[in-house]
């Protein structure tokens, strides 16, 4: 029998969201309007009533963040190899130079045993990232970014619906910039969302988001900053707005599919399994790491043939061209380096069947079995 092509991730958009998105169409007003601001509105309940701006992606978000945490030219910023190469990008993108720390083998985020050795006088902020929705220690990242006195913007791109000790991401800390990216939990198709901290002029970042454009009642202008094009449009806010619906039962469902992955991939499979976080993590991505002498292109491509689609997130960044040329090698961050060069994604979103996540694992059981 052949079985539909079972993709790593598919969007749950409902026919009420389709609807709304349709009438947005019919209303004439389809760029920013009464639906970003009603997404934004519903976006600071989520972050217990934080000032939050959207934007047109998580990558603007980041950048937009720097600017406004004051970080330019002659600063360094703190990220992790093992993350979407934009977080390390828009570094670049204000003028600073990013500094990389490797990673945490167990949690596969940065390690914060060794971020203290790579503070320096020239160090503005730290971007810290929650790989596959699985929250970095916010006690400790805090605890040191407060004793250095660094701001901390959270590349939270993929843990929106996760949670620290009990409280949702973005209701508490410094910056937190998420991703509403198709593949993402939440999603707006593109898009993204900055929650700001208190001593953070809201105003100003509604200009660095669109031109750096101030209006004023009588009809005038002014631009006092330079701005980009960073907006999201209505449409995108109606599927956000959707979307805010179903988070939790979106949640809840990913981490029901995560556990049965644990109960299916038998330990003599040899496979590296991520962290069990059930209380914290959103399982945004459940990825596996393949056992020592397995080609994964060859077996990415047999799960193909088999239907079954596989990610890989992510190749650690450092060891791409851009970075190459920037001073980075081989061998710099070893923990990075293995687990880029092993780590495939598995299915996972809230529409799969449990018998997908049984699929899954009778193909990899039968190719690592051979």
């Amino acid at each position: 029998m052949n079985l539909p092509f079972l993709p790593f991730t598919r969007p749950s958009i409902d026919e009420e969201t389709i609807a709304d998105v349709a009438n947005v169409l019919r209303s004439g007003w389809i760029t920013s309007g009464p639906k970003v601001q009603a997404f934004e509105a519903a976006l600071s309940a989520y972050c217990g009533d934080r000032p939050v701006r959207i934007f047109n992606s998580g990558t603007a978000t980041l950048e937009v963040a720097l600017r406004l945490a004051g970080v330019g030219a002659g600063d360094t910023v703190i990220t992790t190899p093992l993350t979407w190469v934009a977080t390390a990008n828009v570094i670049l993108e204000v003028g600073a130079t990013p500094v990389f720390v490797d990673i945490d083998p167990v949690t596969r985020n940065i390690d914060l045993d060794r971020l203290e050795d790579a503070i320096t006088a020239q160090t503005k902020a730290i971007i810290p990232v929650d790989l596959a929705g699985l929250p970095v220690d916010r006690d400790r990242l805090y605890a040191i970014a407060g004793k250095h006195v660094l701001r901390v913007i959270e590349d939270a791109a993929q843990s929106f619906g996760a949670s620290w000790k009990g409280k949702p991401i973005g209701t508490d800390g410094d910056f937190v910039s998420f991703s509403f990216h198709a593949n993402k939990n939440l999603t707006t198709s593109e898009g993204g969302a900055l929650v700001l901290p208190a001593d953070i002029d809201s105003g100003l970042c509604e200009r660095l988001r669109l031109q750096g454009v101030q209006r004023f009642p009588d009809g005038g202008m002014d631009v006092d900053v330079l701005g980009g094009k960073f907006n999201m449009t209505d449409i995108a806010a109606a599927i956000g707005l959707g979307q805010m619906k179903h988070i939790a039962a979106f949640t809840a469902r990913r981490r029901e599919l995560a556990r049965r992955y644990f109960e299916r991939l038998a330990p003599s499979l040899g496979l590296e399994l991520p962290p069990a976080d059930f209380e914290n993590c959103n399982w945004h991505m459940f990825q596996v790491l393949l056992p020592t002498g397995i080609d994964r292109g060859a077996f990415i491509a047999a799960l193909k043939a088999q239907g079954i689609g596989v990610g890989v997130h992510y190749p650690a960044l450092h060891l791409f061209s851009l970075y190459r040329s920037l001073g980075f090698r081989a061998g710099d961050f070893p923990h990075a380096e293995r687990i880029g060069a092993t780590t495939i994604t598995l299915p996972l979103f809230p529409a799969m069947a449990d018998a997908d996540v049984d699929r899954v694992c009778t193909a990899i059981a039968t190719l690592l079995g051979k």
